[in-house]
């Protein structure tokens, strides 16, 4: 039997490393080695960081819904509370982009969750 000669994907895998690590500082670019080690590691940063940045949006949304709660004399937590037992269903991400972008909807939101 034949022995399999890998040239061509051996080359085409050290290209595809070498193509993610371009901007990298000195042999992180250039070695393929120390390119493939820091290639897998940022891999790894970026799937973190994807997971971390759900994490930090949540907490900018919950931090800007309190602060425009508080302009409505309540806090953050009375606030969700009320517009539970209303049932409005409106999720942060939107309450927040309302304090931001529209104070008077959000006014009227807190009134009606005070009123629930």
């Amino acid at each position: 039997m034949a022995r399999i000669k890998r040239a061509v994907t051996a080359h085409k895998k050290r290209r595809k490393a070498l193509k993610l690590a371009k901007g990298y500082f000195g042999a992180k670019s250039k070695q393929y080695r120390t390119a493939s080690e820091q290639v897998r590691r940022s891999l790894r940063y970026a799937y973190t960081g994807r997971k971390l940045r759900k994490r930090e949006f949540r907490s900018l949304w919950i931090t800007r819904i309190n602060a425009a709660a508080h302009l409505n004399g309540m806090n953050y937590s009375t606030m969700i509370a009320g517009l539970k037992k209303a049932n409005i269903d409106i999720n942060r991400k939107m309450l927040a982009d309302l304090a931001v972008c529209d104070p008077e909807a959000f006014a009227k939101l807190a009134e009606t969750a005070k009123q629930a």
